[in-house]
């Protein structure tokens, strides 16, 4: 493998809700803290702290369905040379092309990916697996089992994460996000026995580790227990380390 292509990521995210900067607790809508940011001098700020990547995630979409953040993709791409995860609320091949087309170098699929697996292998096999992150989120019942919620986490589904990736590993995807939806934006740390358990059952994968991240430490936890990648999203906010601290990780 091409170690510049492998190297251990950490990317920054902007969660973006009625055009807004926002965090989510545990995926509760009701839950939200606003931030005073706007989410282009935001993004050039992480790409003057050296970032590469950056993730952008529509919650409105994510939860009613259809992309909307077109128009902030296209100043993303104009000021601020990162390269481009999104997703939120996309459901049909037409619509992932679509921002391909725009410039975004992968696109992250959530709810579709986790309803329709055929469907998604069959796109991966299309557009590349380099072009397609599957966001499998997941969140551990009463009885242990890793469900994996949908339609931005309001309804708790009734796929399980070990089997929905073994269907897709073996389909040739590439790139999974999976967030522990319990400790999402609660600066908790990594669940980093769940991501060590992805690297040795799914070493073909590479994983973004998130949900939690509170310091330095946890980034550099993500990158020891095998993960690809860290999303770094309410810590940055509020100023806990800053993405040159975190590449340098």
């Amino acid at each position: 493998m091409n170690d510049a292509v492998d190297a251990f990521e950490p990317i920054p995210a902007i969660d973006v809700r009625g055009g807004r900067v926002v965090r989510l607790a545990q995926g509760d809508y009701a839950r939200e803290t606003r931030f005073d940011a706007d989410p282009v001098a935001l993004a050039r700020e992480y790409a003057a702290q050296g970032a590469r990547w950056l993730h952008l995630v529509d919650l409105d979409a994510a939860r009613a369905g259809g992309y909307t953040l077109q128009p902030l993709l296209a100043r993303l791409r104009a000021e601020t040379g990162l390269k481009l995860q999104t997703g939120g609320g996309l459901r049909d091949e037409a619509g992932i092309a679509a921002l391909l087309a725009l410039g975004v170098e992968r696109v992250v699929l959530g709810t579709v990916a986790v309803r329709e697996p055929e469907r998604v292998a069959r796109w991966i096999e299309h557009l590349g697996a380099e072009r397609i992150v599957l966001a499998l989120d997941t969140r551990q019942d009463a009885d242990g089992g890793w469900r994996l919620p949908v339609s931005g986490w309001t309804d708790e589904g009734t796929a399980f994460l070990p089997s929905l990736l073994s269907d897709y590993a073996a389909s040739g995807a590439r790139h999974v996000l999976c967030t522990d939806i319990a400790r999402d934006g609660m600066l908790s740390g990594f669940n980093l026995e769940l991501y060590r358990e992805l690297a040795l059952r799914w070493p073909m994968l590479r994983v973004q580790a998130s949900g939690g991240v509170r310091d330095l430490a946890d980034v550099r936890a993500a990158r020891a227990a095998g993960a690809g990648a860290a999303i770094l999203g309410r810590a940055l906010l509020q100023g806990r380390f800053t993405v040159t601290e975190a590449m340098a990780c």
